[in-house]
Order: structure tokens, then C-alpha cells, then sequence
């Protein structure tokens, strides 16, 4: 059965998920999970190890696995990690089971807001050198044109670039709020007496 308020929130690495997704499910009156620290938990170390001691295929199953666990829950906020929706099991998953929102954010603000960060194995070449800010943005310009069909697929989509977080969290939770009344008016089964012949 789909819950309407099993939220999942995706977007490219610093779009905003775990920055915006416990402060919209505080809004909404939801619990959180961000799905990458349920997978370091459940496997005992970071995503990072996991890719170079077992391989992103071994990742993709823990991943599964922990989604598997949230599907049929309702009143939760879920930070999906950026590659999530490239699995088909997974992205049929999402789609069946809850409701899709995508933070969309334009690769220049996202290779801003990314050209710091040391534990993102994308901003690095093969040998481990960091990338320069132009081969960043032009890095993930390549992933998001690859994931595209699937982000915009989602059920509500929202620009993160030049809002203000709490004007997000606003917005979002009244687009969420509406979509869930929607959704529960066109699964209400249809009491209407038949006309007699």
C-alpha cells in the first residue's frame, strides 16, 4: 500500500537533503532518516569504507536492504543518497511505495557549495588528487544530465539555489501537506448509492 507521507527526498550531494530534511520533518511532525547513516550504521563503517573495502555493488545491496526496512511506514522523512534512484529496484520502490521530492540545485551552486569537501570520492580524480572547480562543475553537470529522468520524476520538485532554508522548509511542507490531501481525496472509495435502473 502507498503511504502519501512516506516522503523521500533526493537531489544531487549538496542540494540540501540532511540539511533540509530533519527540519522538514520537525515542520510536518515526522520522524527523519538519512538512509546513508541507517547503511554506516547497519554495516559498521562509513559509506567511503564501504565502497573501497567491498565494492559500490556490495553498497547498492546494503542499500536495498535499508530501504526495504522504511517501505510500508508512514509520517517519515527519508534523505536518499544521490545514486539511489539509478537502482531500478530501488526507484520502483520509492515510486510505488511513497512520495518522490527532488531538491533541484544548478551545477555551478552545487560545485560551490561542494569544491571543500574531502569525502566525496566524485570530486576526485582516479589517483585520489582533488578535481579543480571547473572540472567539478563540469563533473556533476555530467552526473545530473545522467539522472535527470529519474529526479524529474518525482512527484514535487522545488529550486534550492536562492532560497533561504527556512523559505524552503515553508514551501516545501505546504506543497507536501497539499499533495498528502490530494492523494488521500482521490483514494477515499466512492460511497455514492447506485441509481436504481
Amino acid at each position: 500500500m502507498k503511504h502519501h507521507s512516506l516522503i523521500f527526498l533526493t537531489g544531487f550531494s549538496g542540494s540540501g537533503k540532511s540539511t533540509i530534511g530533519p527540519l522538514l520533518a520537525n515542520s510536518l511532525g515526522f520522524e527523519f532518516i538519512d538512509l546513508d547513516k541507517a547503511i554506516e550504521k547497519q554495516a559498521g563503517k562509513t559509506i567511503n569504507r564501504i565502497f573501497s573495502d567491498d565494492g559500490e555493488a556490495h553498497f547498492r545491496k546494503l542499500e536495498l536492504s535499508a530501504l526495504e526496512k522504511i517501505i510500508g511506514r508512514a509520517d517519515l522523512v527519508v534523505s536518499l543518497g544521490g545514486g539511489v534512484l539509478e537502482n531500478d529496484t530501488c526507484f520502483s520502490l520509492i515510486r510505488q511505495q511513497g512520495t518522490l521530492v527532488y531538491l533541484k540545485s544548478t551545477p555551478r551552486i552545487l560545485s560551490f557549495r561542494l569544491q571543500h569537501k574531502t569525502d566525496r570520492p566524485l570530486l576526485k580524480r582516479e589517483d585520489g588528487t582533488k578535481l579543480s572547480r571547473e572540472e567539478i562543475e563540469q563533473r556533476i553537470s555530467d552526473l545530473v544530465a545522467k539522472r535527470e529522468i529519474r529526479y524529474h520524476a518525482a512527484d514535487i520538485v522545488i529550486l534550492t539555489d536562492t532560497k533561504k532554508i527556512g523559505a524552503t522548509v515553508e514551501e516545501l511542507t505546504r506543497k507536501i501537506e497539499r499533495h498528502i490531501r490530494r492523494a488521500a481525496r482521490n483514494t477515499k472509495p466512492d460511497h455514492t448509492p447506485c441509481k436504481p435502473l
